[in-house]
């Protein structure tokens, strides 16, 4: 077994200790911070948040704040998405890119004032690059990360826990929009948001002293629908068909090519001086070399989780890879995702080759049905 050696680069979450109680059993790290990987019990935590509800540790999801004159102009720069219609309140997903039109990180972008906002980030330095680009551009704009932890209630049953915690008004929120509130004196911001399909949202501690009296006080809450601690789950993300970016995707992956383009807009106002735009914009007209598919393997036997990408041959020749893998419990099967050339089609038979032995493998549509 190895030993995790604590260092100063790697920080623990607000809710640490109240993971550590409730039997956390892994960690990852993502954003510098250690991340729950789950408690022991996989398949009782898949189907838990299947039917019921979860509670996860998701502190880990960095918020890299933009306030000042220029932060709405700044958000308009690193964003290639049409934001001049969100009001505060509402937040947007979207797909940041460096200036080859490569995808470096795919938050969601939460609009808090005119004046003032977060990029709910992925597992990648943001916050130094905001700084940058601002830096260069000349903007008034101040670039932080604030001190802001979200934990998130996920699960069908998620709406039960908080509208029993904050009142009904909750269940009236729509998906992506957010609410500020306060909670036995916590400041903190309520989104219906989270990195699943089957409902939640997603609570902004926005005091980090006091991250145990908030785990607290939602695992309270949600006792009466069964409520447990889990973690981001990696199979019902792969069966829901959520990106899972640096994971999925790669030092060339474009939004086109991992079904991000419905979030990616090529010609709203200031459009042209978004990072990336020129590139965006050539490869929507030339097309993506690569597009973002399901695949099930062969055989009906548990593999290991996907620790690599894999290469998926067909006709003998490397067409793509497949990026992420996991045994599916309500499928009963081997799936993943597949990055293969655009020109292999839903339906089509290919070999995924793990560990020197190639797996006879059907591609299909995401989300898995």
């Amino acid at each position: 077994m190895f030993q995790l050696t604590p260092h100063t680069r790697i920080r623990r979450s607000p809710y640490f200790d109240a993971t550590v109680a409730a039997g956390v059993a892994g960690f990852t790290t993502y954003n510098y911070m250690l991340l729950p990987s789950g408690y022991g019990d996989p398949e009782g935590e898949y189907w838990r948040l299947r039917n019921g509800v979860s509670m996860w540790d998701v502190a880990a999801q960095r918020q890299v704040e933009m306030r000042g004159p220029d932060a709405g102009r700044l958000a308009r720069i690193l964003a290639p998405r049409d934001l001049s219609r969100c009001r505060a309140g509402q937040g947007k997903y979207v797909a940041l890119c460096n200036h080859a039109g490569t995808i470096i990180n795919d938050p969601i972008a939460l609009k808090l004032d005119d004046d003032r906002y977060w990029l709910s980030i992925a597992a990648s330095n943001i916050l130094f690059w905001a700084r940058a680009i601002a830096a260069e551009r000349g903007l008034d704009v101040e670039v932080t990360e604030p001190d802001v932890s979200p934990l998130a209630v996920q699960g069908p049953k998620a709406a039960e826990v908080i509208a029993a915690m904050f009142g009904d008004w909750t269940r009236e929120l729509k998906h992506f929009h957010f609410r500020r509130a306060d909670l036995g004196g916590i400041a903190m911001i309520l989104a219906r948001s989270g990195w699943s399909k089957q409902g939640g949202f997603e609570i902004y501690l926005m005091d980090g002293a006091r991250g145990a009296q908030l785990w607290n006080m939602v695992a309270e809450a949600g006792r009466p629908w069964g409520i447990a601690a889990g973690a981001p789950n990696a199979v019902e993300r792969i069966e829901s068909g959520l990106l899972s970016w640096g994971g999925d995707t790669d030092d060339a992956t474009n939004p086109f090519e991992v079904r991000l383009g419905q979030f990616v807009d090529l010609d709203f106002a200031g459009a042209d001086e978004t990072v990336g735009i020129d590139a965006l914009r050539r490869i929507r007209r030339h097309g993506p070399a690569r597009h973002q598919l399901g695949v099930i393997l062969d055989g009906d036997a548990p593999a290991p989780p996907h620790p690599v990408w894999y290469d998926i041959e067909a006709g003998g020749r490397k067409v793509g890879d497949m990026t992420c893998g996991v045994w599916s419990y309500r499928l009963s099967s081997n799936i993943g995702f597949a990055l293969i050339a655009r020109q292999i089609a839903p339906g089509a038979r290919v070999e995924v080759v793990r560990d020197g032995r190639r797996i006879g493998a059907t591609l299909t549509e995401l989300p898995f049905s």
